[in-house]
């Protein structure tokens, strides 16, 4: 089913793993194709929780653009970006679930918008990102464009797009870029737990949390109090909510199954 990626549907946790190591895990249009459609196939599935995205081995997350591939599919670059680039970010955005980031290795050009799609990126101290654009005359795309001021302010991201540093873990967590940062010996061990924790939580008012955020990104506070209104009707429905507030009167801990 999948030729460039691992696809893992395990106990509520899907594990998406990019495998194309000879190229550092670069982003050809196939693998691009791959990866939306196991977001979507994650979408789809109601039994789904949380989904982790990362690459096999320890050098490379994702290198970036597979230039060769692109030039081979006889596609313009607005052509690419239209075709695989914004289904691949825009699948990641709408999922209503947590898409969690295993930032095992290097995170460059495109590599480093996927990871910054993701809704956190826990990463081992010794990998880093670059937006590597400028060095082959291009700008930064795949969304890079709209999370990077978000993130880290405009005057970062003109520094970092312009300069085309690299910015490693550490660093990266300090100003706000990714999630966490940790020694590589235990990057598995906190990713394995932050899977749990969505794994049992209520995952209806966690990708309404989600598209909440999503909104907030270009609307007033009129139109988020609208959002938050409607959000919350919703979520009162569920039974998720029901069980959370019997568990709190009983004074135990709630059973939350995602519906």
């Amino acid at each position: 089913m999948y030729q460039n990626l691992i696809f893992d549907n395990t106990d509520g946790i899907v594990r998406i793993t990019l495998n194309r190591p000879d190229v550092f895990h670069a982003l050809s249009p196939a693998l691009i194709a791959e990866i939306t459609r196991a977001v979507q196939t994650a979408a789809d599935d109601d039994s789904v929780r949380v989904v982790l995205l990362t690459a096999t081995g320890e050098k490379a997350f994702c290198s970036g653009a597979d230039l060769k591939e692109a030039s081979a599919s006889g596609k313009s670059a607005g052509e690419i970006l239209r075709d695989y680039y914004e289904p691949m970010i825009n699948a990641i955005r709408d999922i209503p679930k947590p898409v969690i980031c295993r930032m095992n290795g290097l995170a460059v050009g495109a590599g480093c918008s996927l990871a910054l799609a993701c809704d956190m990126v826990i990463a081992a101290e010794d990998t880093y990102l670059s937006l590597a654009f400028i060095q082959i005359g291009l700008m930064p795309d795949a969304g890079a464009t709209f999370f990077l001021p978000r993130l880290i302010g405009l005057a970062r991201s003109f520094d970092l797009a312009t300069n085309a540093q690299r910015i490693y873990a550490s660093h990266a967590h300090d100003i706000g870029l990714i999630t966490r940062v940790v020694e590589r010996e235990g990057l598995d061990a906190l990713v394995e737990k932050q899977l749990a924790h969505y794994r049992h939580a209520p995952t209806q008012a966690i990708g309404a949390m989600k598209h909440a955020f999503n909104q907030s990104m270009h609307s007033n506070l009129p139109q988020m109090l609208e959002t938050e209104r409607e959000s919350q009707g919703m979520l009162f429905g569920t039974q998720d909510v029901r069980e959370g507030i019997a568990a709190f009167l009983e004074k135990r801990k709630p059973d939350f199954q995602g519906n």
